[in-house]
């Protein structure tokens, strides 16, 4: 059933206040659908339009159309979640899982197995989804899915985006239906609370409560706000959730205006998210339309509308003040707390701001219950969490497991393990506001306490893998060198104390480290965790604070014997040719950028340190692997 047929049979039904019956004759129909034989999902987020995705459904839709075929749908959905493997294309009923598709893998997926008693072509399936035999592994129950279990991310990778009916049919706006005929405000905020769901966005306040203090506050006239400003290095979990479900954070926030009292509504997206922004506005005015925003929804008598904020892209607009401030037009700055947003936020008005992975569960909570959200998850971490895994991973991208799941079931079972055959180092949670995980907590249940616990924590959900060549005392210094270009400047231990942390890590990977300054990093981070205006400064140090605890011994290289057990510190390294492998083809003399090698043909080159600039070239041209780092 195509979106204009889905169109028309909503546009028949009048009364719209019967909408779940519509949603279980939409999902019937496209159960039994048989206008198509076979239906062709491929991902249009943002990481497979990126390799070219766009291009493969313009030629798939060329190539079906020069060979007559009109009886295959090719739709255009949200991310997959398996990013390394994009683009991606899923071809049902069968689940063929292709990966890493071309327009020229298109066309031959299009004359060999969409044309009438065509047969899957296996050299381009995912080689896990293929049986020794040959035979093929529904995608589901490969280890990348089979470990997950998918509910902010439900419909991502299922719908068309860009569809409302599409959207209506997997169950969007179900919820919105129940609670406007069946349930009170207060009955509302009593099941979010009962399900146990804390923000996502990173500090893991109870949802339920925050909603509850912002329909006690005082005030006529109150906001919901959705925090899209996703800015941690290597997290793309809500600009996910936006690009392939975009009506789950518009139904969602809907329930919560009703069940405040709010009449209005503001999603704060950074503009780098073009292709969630423009989707946003689509699903926005497709919902006007069908009278699921605005006015007298679902002849309820309750109206509440939303509108979209673009961000410019400042790391400190995700802490909410900072984010009110900017929704109001004025420079992006963290203000002093209490007041909090419950009591005083956009426009000083009673405001509720969640991040678009808890909006994303607000809907499944509704329908299911909250004993079942609640039975999922561990005691004081409920639910699923999504995790943006990147780094040294096989399969970077987007996972949702339950809480509690052990990292070692995150980074092998789901993340197909470290490449190479390296051994796992560390993990970085919580981006430059989190600490890393070692080695030895590599079964560590990952949930809001148990992060903490170990000086990390779960922050908005990006989690990138490091191997035994990571050098711990650098990535500090990657984090610094983000957070003290990203202070707002507002306040002075934040906007002196970064750079003065960035000077210290800098000294000390050059070489000029000195035992003192350890010390000297400690009271410094403590300072800052103590007095800093918002969470930007008061948690920059927790990187460097982290990798001192659990990699002290780097640190104490670094300074005591000037070396990097990485061969990352450039400044701490020198490069040497070995005379005994070393074939004097004169490739890396002739590559040096600065003529520091010496050397006749077929004899044993030199390194001059003294000239050496350690760019690296003469490894990467050395065909004999004659030349070291040490």
């Amino acid at each position: 059933m195509t979106c204009e047929q889905l169109k028309k049979l909503a546009a028949e039904k009048a009364d719209l206040i019967n909408v779940r019956k519509i949603v279980r004759e939409q999902a019937e129909k496209l159960a039994q659908n048989t206008a198509y034989r076979k239906q062709v999902l491929v991902c249009g987020g943002t990481g497979c339009t990126s390799s070219h995705s766009l291009q493969v459904i313009e030629q798939l839709e060329k190539s079906l159309k020069e060979l007559g075929i009109d009886d295959v749908l090719v739709v255009k959905t949200g991310c997959f979640g398996l990013c390394a493997l994009g683009p991606i294309m899923i071809v049902y009923p069968e689940g063929a899982f292709y990966s890493q598709m071309t327009p020229e893998h298109a066309r031959t997926v299009a004359e060999k197995h969409l044309i009438k008693g065509g047969e899957i072509v296996k050299e381009l399936l995912y080689a896990e989804t293929v049986h020794e035999d040959g035979s093929v592994i529904p995608f589901a129950e490969i280890p990348f899915y089979k470990h997950q279990m998918r509910i902010a991310l439900r419909n991502c990778g299922v719908i068309a985006a860009e569809c409302i009916e599409e959207a209506i049919a997997a169950g969007d706006y179900s919820a919105l239906a129940k609670v406007l005929t069946e349930m009170t405000p207060e009955q509302i905020i009593n099941e979010i609370k009962a399900s146990g769901l804390r923000g996502r966005g990173g500090a893991g306040f109870p949802t339920g409560l925050k909603w509850q203090f912002t329909r006690e506050a005082q005030g006529d006239v109150k906001y919901v706000c959705c925090n899209a400003d996703e800015g941690d290095p290597g997290a793309f979990m809500d600009r996910s959730v936006l690009e392939g479900d975009p009506h789950t954070v518009l139904e969602a926030m809907t329930i919560a205006g009703y069940a405040i009292g709010a009449q209005e509504g503001y999603i704060y997206v950074r503009a780098e998210y073009p292709i969630a922004v423009e989707r946003l506005n689509i699903a926005i005015e497709q919902a006007r339309k069908f009278g699921l925003l605005g006015k007298n929804i679902l002849d309820s008598g309750f109206d509440f509308d939303i509108h979209v904020r673009l961000g410019a892209g400042a790391f400190v607009c995700g802490e909410e003040t900072a984010l009110i401030a900017s929704i109001e037009g004025k420079r992006g700055e963290p203000r002093p707390k209490p007041p909090f947003p419950a009591q005083s936020g956009v426009f000083r008005k009673p405001t509720v701001i969640n991040n678009v992975e808890t909006w994303a569960n607000i809907a499944p909570i509704i329908l299911n219950g909250s004993e079942w959200f609640a039975s999922i998850g561990t005691e004081k971490s409920k639910g699923t969490k999504v995790f943006a895994v990147g780094g040294k991973i096989h399969n970077v991208g987007l996972v949702e497991v339950p809480m509690g799941t052990p990292l070692r079931t995150i980074i092998y079972d789901i993340g197909g393990g470290i490449p190479e055959g390296k051994k796992f180092k560390a993990a970085q949670t919580g981006g430059p506001s989190g600490g890393c995980i070692p080695a030895t907590h590599i079964n560590i249940a990952m949930d809001f306490d148990n992060l903490t616990a170990i000086g990390s924590m779960m922050g908005s959900g990006g989690l990138i893998v490091m191997d035994e060549n990571t050098c711990m005392v650098d990535i500090a210094k990657f984090y610094l060198e983000f957070t003290a270009d990203e202070s707002c400047g507002k306040c002075a231990p934040c906007r002196i104390g970064t750079k003065r942390l960035l000077d210290l890590l800098t000294k000390i990977t050059e070489g000029k480290g000195e035992p003192e300054d350890l010390d000297k990093i400690s009271r410094l981070a403590r300072h800052m965790k103590s007095s800093s205006l918002c969470a930007l400064g008061q948690s920059a140090p927790n990187p460097v604070l982290s990798a001192m605890e659990h990699f002290g011994d780097e640190y104490m290289k670094h300074i005591y014997a000037k070396k990097c057990p990485s061969g990352v510190c450039k400044s701490l390294l020198n490069y040497y040719i070995d005379p005994d492998k070393c074939r004097g083809c004169t490739l890396c003399k002739r590559n040096c950028p600065v003529n520091a090698i010496s050397g006749e043909v077929k004899s044993p080159h030199v390194i001059d340190s003294a000239k050496c600039i350690k760019c690296g070239q003469c490894i990467a041209h050395c065909k004999f692997g004659a030349i070291e780092k040490k």
